[in-house]
């Protein structure tokens, strides 16, 4: 059985059959390249790349882009993890690219981009890629997250911060908005590793949301606890923009939800309440949802315990939303899949 495609780069024709010897071990970027031919990867590299090279010995920056590309797509973590795939003449033939670059090579490349070239570069891909995102019937979720890149060297930007996973490591601490069920990056900043998550959280949504042709792209917007600035609430409704935040539990919250009386079981381990209070710099109550979760030997509760009610932990989220507590609670648990992406991103 075989089957016959363009080559990324160019027009030749390249057949892909089964042989008795593996030829490559990247074959199944065949794939991948297929689907960047349908999309025109190349003419949008190609219109929108900025950086032009006069050498007639010099490699097409396109070809040494997607190079970089097929790297990334293939588990490089590094520019000299790329020297896996420059003696691959199968994988050479299938992108079309007859000399393909070194990782100093694609290092150079990347070397050329300053500010300026990059958002030159990086918008109209952008755009590209959000025209694709098809309109969905009620919008999409729109998650705040920030996560922490540890860096070694000495990089722009790089501070001492908040690092879970190597504390006192200098890192970079990244702002993104992603449109939940597609999994697209509306926005992002990168920032360094000694801010807090909702440092800018304003600023950084105007620059989003400008980004959308309308408000009806959006449904929800949904973060967690380090986002529970005193301005994003009031702007999310100044916007009529729904939202659902995971509440700090500050002890006038510890407070509220143990005084909770009337509690609706879920199942066995699950019950849901609620309450209205006005914080402390608020100026109005607002609605505050409560999962309770009786604790269990065989399973981790992801709450945190109160003293006041013991073998239980318990969630608040704050939000606009009139749907009931439990709608609510299963909306916000929808974004574990967005910090499952951006880890793969990372």
């Amino acid at each position: 059985m075989q089957r016959e495609i363009t080559a990324l780069w160019g027009e030749k024709k390249v057949v892909l059959r089964q042989t008795p010897r593996a030829v490559t071990p990247f074959g199944g970027l065949s794939v991948f390249i297929a689907f960047l031919q349908k999309i025109g990867y190349r003419q949008q590299v190609s219109e929108h790349m900025p950086v032009h090279l006069q050498s007639p010995n010099a490699i097409n920056p396109g070809d040494t882009f997607t190079a970089f590309l097929m790297a990334v797509v293939t588990g490089a973590r590094r520019f000299a993890h790329t020297a896996v795939l420059r003696t691959d003449k199968a994988l050479h033939a299938l992108l079309g690219i007859e000399r393909f670059p070194t990782d100093d090579t694609i290092r150079n490349l990347f070397k050329r981009f300053r500010q300026g070239l990059v958002v030159q570069f990086y918008e109209p891909l952008w755009a590209w890629q959000l025209a694709r995102v098809p309109q969905r019937a009620g919008g999409y979720s729109l998650d705040l997250d920030s996560t922490v890149f540890e860096r070694y060297g000495e990089q722009e930007g790089v501070k001492r911060g908040y690092n879970p996973r190597k504390r006192g490591r200098a890192s970079h601490h990244p702002l993104l908005a992603v449109l939940g069920e597609a999994g697209f990056i509306l926005h992002g900043w990168l920032r360094s590793g000694n801010t807090r998550s909702d440092s800018g959280v304003v600023e950084f949504l105007k620059e989003a949301l400008a980004k959308l042709a309308s408000r009806k792209w959006i449904r929800v917007v949904r973060a967690d606890s380090g986002f529970l600035a005193q301005e994003l609430l009031p702007y999310l409704e100044d916007e009529g923009l729904h939202y659902i935040v995971v509440a700090r539990l500050t002890k006038w919250l510890k407070r509220e939800a143990a005084r909770v009386q009337t509690w609706r079981a879920l199942d066995e381990t699950y019950a849901v309440g609620e309450f209205r209070l006005k914080l402390l710099g608020w100026d109005r109550e607002r609605r505050f949802v409560v999962v309770r979760e009786e604790l269990r030997e065989t399973k981790r509760s992801l709450g945190r315990k109160l003293l006041e009610v013991p073998g239980y932990t318990f969630r608040v989220f704050v939000t606009n939303r009139s749907d009931p507590p439990e709608e609510i609670w299963r909306d916000y648990n929808q974004r574990a899949c967005i910090e499952q992406r951006i880890e793969e991103l990372k």
